[in-house]
């Protein structure tokens, strides 16, 4: 009889990512267990914090074996849902605080701006419930808004003048419930200073705009202390400048340049007082300027990501994930790829059109039969037959995001060719309705 497997809890476990968790080195050795669905964690319309937790909380007991870890890589509220769980459970893990550092977009700003101030842009909290919350923003036009914490860009909105302001804080108020009421669950378990308990879940941040330069997210890890970067991906936008078109496996910034987005990661990382996780981190790089920008932190890796590095070095960085967790040093990259470049496209549909219904959308029989034409792609549409574009998941408020599709190839020229040809292969249509 061999040593025991490993029990892994992985929140809101699906198909996909399980696939790329088996793909790790040493996956033999685990034991993958789905901890509370995919829909009740990234779209349900409201989250009911203490049900999720406690749901959470009757699998965990029930399990008949040892729990090694939980680990997770989805947004809101998962991210912050995890440092709950692995207290109460004894496991591995940053502590709820920390995570909560990098999280709270306000604080998470405050102490940025004590270590890396240069790279931070100007920003105050903003309670849109005040009667007079417009007025108290002293930023210039324009800037943007969103909540203190959410995800997917949802009530992200760039404001351009006070009528604009206006209308963002009506839609706001309407419906910051969704982060609101499970940010201040989550906020109750933590230790928190006053001045930071006050910037509860129903508040948004208000900052300058710094999104015009080259985006890219670091990929790291903290464990026992050592602060580790071990990859770079380019973030491209659209024609709207706003909503994410594609992310590109390495990044193409110069050398000089990432080196100085990963000593300010290190400097961000350690004031947070991280440890025991993976990271990502978006910087903006503003060429003319020779300057970078701090965009945001998230302590976990990017489910988006994994499929890239998966193609360019062979195995997922959810490998990274799993060492830390089980406390184990993570030896990646791994360079053992058969791609170069691999990229994620987000194939959209700007404007509003919430009326419009998708025709044409291929079966997954269509669908597997694109990807073979298209060798180490991976097709994941978001829409289906009929459905009403307003009724999308993937939305924000400039776009629809209709696929994701994951491709690799040995240069960046051959990645977007590619994708036109599998694009077009595709072939979404859609049908002015009305309603």
């Amino acid at each position: 009889m061999g040593p025991r497997k490993r029990n892994i809890f992985v929140v809101g476990l699906e198909p996909f990512n399980l696939r790329l968790l088996n793909a790790v080195r040493g996956a033999r050795g685990y034991a993958f267990h789905g901890l509370l669905d995919c829909d009740e964690i990234s779209a349900a319309k409201r989250f009911d914090l203490e049900a999720l937790l406690e749901k959470a909380r009757d699998v965990l007991r029930a399990f008949d074996g040892t729990i090694d870890a939980i680990v997770g890589y989805w947004d809101f509220p998962t991210i912050l849902m995890m440092p709950i769980l692995r207290r109460e459970f004894g496991l591995r893990g940053p502590t709820l605080e920390s995570v909560l550092r990098c999280e709270h977009k306000y604080w998470a700003r405050l102490l940025q701006a004590e270590v890396v101030p240069d790279e931070v842009p100007g920003f105050c909290a903003v309670d849109p419930f005040a009667s007079d919350a417009a007025d108290r923003i002293e930023l210039d036009y324009p800037f943007w808004i969103k909540p203190v914490k959410g995800h997917s860009s949802i009530l992200a909105h760039r404001i351009g003048n006070r009528r604009d302001l206006d209308h963002v804080l009506d839609e706001t108020r309407r419906n910051i419930y969704r982060f609101a009421e499970p940010m201040n669950v989550i906020m109750g378990y933590a230790d928190l200073p006053d001045e930071i308990r006050a910037i509860d879940g129903r508040h948004c941040i208000a900052e300058e705009v710094i999104s015009l330069g080259r985006q890219c997210t670091l990929e790291g890890y903290v464990f026992e202390g050592d602060i580790e970067v071990y990859g770079m991906v380019d973030s491209i936008r659209g024609a709207n400048r706003s909503s994410l078109e594609r992310y590109e496996y390495p990044s193409a910034l110069p050398p000089s340049t990432q080196a100085r987005m990963i000593a300010s990661a290190k400097r961000v990382i350690a004031r947070a007082g991280l440890d025991d996780t993976p990271f990502n981190m978006e910087f903006f790089f503003h060429e003319s300027r020779d300057a970078i920008s701090l965009l945001e932190v998230n302590a976990r890796i990017s489910k988006s990501h994994s499929p890239l590095f998966d193609k360019v070095e062979g195995v997922p960085h959810k490998e990274v994930m799993l060492d830390v967790a089980l406390g184990r040093k993570p030896d990646y990259p791994a360079r053992r790829g058969a791609f170069r470049f691999a990229a994620k496209f987000m194939p959209r549909l700007y404007g509003r059109h919430d009326g419009w219904r998708a025709s044409n959308v291929p079966d997954p029989a269509r669908v597997g039969d694109i990807e073979a034409q298209f060798p180490g792609s991976d097709i994941q549409l978001h829409i289906s037959e009929g459905q009403r574009l307003g009724d999308m998941h993937h939305q924000d408020p400039y776009s629809y995001e209709l696929a994701a599709v994951f491709m690799g190839a040995q240069s960046r020229r051959a990645l977007r060719r590619d994708f036109a040809a599998l694009w077009e292969a595709v072939g979404l249509q859609f049908e002015e309705t009305g309603r």
